[in-house]
């Protein structure tokens, strides 16, 4: 007798099953190609340029990053000159961080590496199947509050 070797139907069907074995994979093969420093300069940055300065606390809420982690992810990127950290000038107490012109080259590089992941992880897709793939998850995050990573 030979097993079909797919999982069963009743978890194939299962987007929350589905979503989380893309994850995998796509965890597995970000991995290869950007280490994990990587990935949260990518995040933080990305956030940076995207959004303008923003308070480390902003960048957490924004990156649903605990504050601490973003405390290390900034230390470590204002230390190669990829972000400028100056104090708010409403709140002393709080640091604003800045993309900077070095920060923006860093992104670029990672930009290339996770987007080699992605076509990597979505081969089997077209473009108008990966955009529609997006636009579709996007959705279901949108409706969710953000969890801390």
């Amino acid at each position: 007798m030979s097993v079909d070797p797919r999982p069963p139907h009743a978890l194939r069907t299962l987007v929350s099953w589905q979503a989380a074995r893309v994850a995998t994979i796509g965890t597995r093969l970000t991995a290869a190609r950007m280490p994990l420093e990587a990935r949260s300069d990518f995040a933080v940055l990305s956030a940076l340029q995207e959004y303008g300065p923003l308070s480390q606390a902003d960048i957490g809420r924004v990156l649903g990053l605990d504050r601490n982690n973003v405390n290390g992810i900034v230390v470590r990127l204002d230390a190669d000159e990829s972000v400028l950290r100056t104090p708010d000038p409403a709140d002393r107490r709080r640091n604003i961080v800045t993309i900077t012109a070095n920060g923006g080259e860093r992104l670029a590089d990672l930009r290339t590496q996770a987007d080699a992941v992605q076509d990597e992880l979505l081969a089997a897709l077209s473009p108008a199947d990966r955009d529609a793939l997006v636009r579709l998850l996007g959705d279901v995050l949108a409706a969710h509050p953000t969890q801390p990573a």
